[in-house]
């Protein structure tokens, strides 16, 4: 591997995820590598930490193998893990370097987290990185199903999925057979700011380049363009 991850991209340097356990390119926007957090009750629950350019970071928990806790937050995972000391996820959360666990605060994994929270106004402005997964209901089953909005392609997914008056689970290449997530679980939805949030600035969007599309024929897009032509 050359400077950086697979397939040039350069997210991280060689030296700065050297010895790192798990660590691999996932595609071009984001990278994996294994993690954990230790609660002195129950022990190590492990997981996969996704680390995307846009500062946004997500867990999927495999502390059991029947555990179906995915896209959590950091804070989330620390939480289901049963770290007494909560609160403080940047410490607590964990990755194994040489064999050794060490904490997130003390890697470069947090650098895009940084930087995003650095350039916060000038993200909210532009648009970008200020998209919350969302939930559409399938009109056979009835159960909700989440959508995650980090690229253009899948705002357009989730875009064309909730304008359509009959959206079923078959359209998202699923099947109604397919558990739904629990209502407990639904309220994370992958604010920066908080886990549970119901809605702020830092992850609600009210129509930018990425969620808006100029050859939608809805009226939301029609006057999102118009308005950026102005």
């Amino acid at each position: 591997m050359a400077n950086g991850v697979e397939n040039g991209w350069t997210m991280f340097t060689d030296e700065e995820v050297r010895e790192m356990s798990g660590f691999k390119s996932g595609g071009d926007d984001y990278v994996e590598v294994t993690c954990g957090c230790t609660s002195h009750r129950y022990g190590d629950a492990v997981g996969t930490l996704r680390v995307f350019v846009t500062g946004d970071l997500e867990i999927s928990c495999e502390c059991t193998p029947g555990c179906d806790e995915d896209k959590l937050s950091p804070a989330a995972f620390e939480k289901h893990s049963g770290r007494e000391t909560s609160r403080k996820w940047k410490n607590n959360v964990w990755v194994i370097v040489d064999g050794e666990k060490v904490p997130l605060s003390k890697t470069a994994l947090l650098k895009y987290y940084h930087k995003s929270l650095s350039n916060g106004s000038q993200r909210s402005q532009a648009g970008r990185g200020c998209h919350r997964d969302e939930f559409v209901r399938c009109t056979k089953c009835n159960k909700h199903r989440r959508f995650r909005l980090r690229t253009k392609e899948e705002c357009r997914s989730y875009h064309d999925s909730s304008t359509k008056a009959n959206w079923s689970c078959s359209d998202n290449k699923i099947t109604c057979d397919d558990d739904e997530e629990r209502a407990s679980r639904r309220v994370y939805r992958g604010c920066a700011r908080s886990p549970s949030c119901r809605g702020c600035t830092s992850c609600v969007c009210f129509g930018c380049d990425i969620c808006r599309f100029s050859d939608c024929s809805c009226q939301t897009c029609i006057d999102f363009t118009n308005n950026s032509k102005a």
